[in-house]
């Protein structure tokens, strides 16, 4: 599958589109509602950062205890409650009233079982396009990612002034509604991809698995530690610019729709290949932001914010990478650590540069993150310059396991194309 033709002549490929795009729009409404919200109660750059992304951190909840859902649950009926679910909690954080601490709550619940969410969602891809579609299907829902970024965030600044952030919440949740109703008519009810009933004692067991061999932490590190950091920086465009931090956002969206179509559709895999193109793009991610020492202008800051987000496109390379090191019926699992550890990363970064810009500056807080992003990319890039899976790599389910308990994969040292 090489064409976007192919591609959105898959069945079921269209309504999980559609379903997840009207999530993250979604998302990208209420995070700039709730955003503005807070700063307008308390003030503080780190309440703000926290509020926007600080509920990811507890992604690591749902990590720790709920993972095994993803690929024990229904996908179809799991999808769809989950939107419902983000539409209740979206509806109550608009209502007036609320305590800080109550939006909190709140928002931690939200980030726990986006946990799963994220698992389900893209667990589900992984049956619905060929494991050779993988790249290109999930560059589209980045793609559609991106352009409602683009629009999303400066729609909902629009939305905040216009409707005030509670009317952009409620807007949000009506989202939220489309999103579940999509996917409750457009896919296809299918089994769990595993049996048995979600349980703490699965998800520690598929957690464990997954994290005892080390080409596998070594992606997920990849995956998690450069892309968080950077969002850190990301966390802190309001407090940085507050009436110009939709397109500050809106810039970052332009870079990632940009990355992700060259990196999904155009690059030839030889070229990935002999650049080494994973450590390349995480650096990319990062430099660019290196120059908010200097407190550019505002047409600066939008160049280096656009350029720096097409590193972002590092992550389809090590998803790719990642889908070919686990079994079929863990892939659920498997992508909802990634997103779990992710986006805890992310709100680690998120509270840990509005810290620094409590007590330094913004500007001085976004640099400080970017060059540990720096730092980080350089420390893996050994691990990360071999080749990525060859087209028509054997898929992870007929290659001797990395997890046997004997012989040569007892030390996690069997090597194939797909993992070393």
């Amino acid at each position: 599958m090489r064409t976007y033709q192919e591609l959105f002549r898959t069945p079921e490929f269209s309504p999980l589109l559609s379903a997840t795009a009207a999530h993250v729009a979604a998302q990208t409404i209420s995070r700039t509602a709730i955003g503005t919200l807070v700063h307008d109660a308390t003030g503080s750059p780190f309440l703000t950062a926290l509020s926007m992304f600080g509920p990811l951190l507890a992604q690591i909840i749902g990590a720790t205890f709920l993972l095994s859902a993803t690929d024990r649950l229904p996908p179809r009926a799991a999808t769809t409650g989950l939107a419902l679910f983000f539409a209740t909690a979206t509806t109550a954080l608009a209502l007036p009233g609320l305590s800080i601490a109550t939006i909190f709550a709140i928002l931690a619940v939200q980030g726990m079982l986006g946990s799963v969410g994220g698992g389900v969602r893209y667990g589900l891809l992984t049956e619905i396009v060929p494991a050779e579609g993988y790249r290109l299907g999930r560059s589209v829902l980045n793609m559609s990612a991106g352009t409602l970024q683009i629009f999303g965030y400066a729609v909902g600044a629009v939305l905040v002034n216009v409707l005030t952030p509670r009317g952009a919440l409620l807007a949000g949740a009506a989202l939220f509604v489309v999103a579940a109703s999509v996917a409750r008519i457009g896919l296809t009810s299918r089994p769990p991809r595993a049996q048995g009933r979600p349980s703490v004692r699965d998800t520690w067991r598929g957690n464990a698995r997954l994290w005892a061999s080390k080409p596998r932490r070594r992606v997920y590190v990849a995956l998690w530690v450069p892309n968080g950091l950077v969002v850190g920086c990301e966390s802190l465009f309001v407090s940085h610019a507050p009436h110009h931090a939709g397109l500050l956002f809106a810039s970052a969206g332009v870079g990632m729709l940009a990355g992700d179509t060259l990196t999904g559709r155009f690059l030839p895999p030889r070229w990935r290949d002999r650049l080494g193109a994973p450590p390349l793009l995480l650096l990319l991610l990062a430099a660019p932001y290196l120059i908010f020492v200097l407190h550019p202008a505002l047409p600066v800051a939008l160049a280096a914010v656009t350029l720096a987000s097409v590193g972002f496109s590092a992550n389809l390379l090590l998803q790719e990478r990642l889908m070919t090191m686990v079994p079929a019926e863990l892939r659920g699992h498997a992508f909802g650590l990634h997103h779990s550890g992710m986006f805890t990363m992310q709100g680690v970064a998120a509270a840990t540069a509005g810290g620094l810009a409590q007590f330094t500056s913004p500007a001085t807080a976004m640099t400080v993150m970017a060059a540990a992003s720096v730092a980080v990319t350089l420390a893996l890039t050994p691990g990360l310059r071999h080749a990525g899976p060859p087209a028509g790599a054997v898929p992870a389910e007929h290659v001797p396991s990395e997890d046997a308990p004997t012989g040569v994969g007892a030390d996690r040292g069997t090597r194939h194309p797909a993992t070393e």
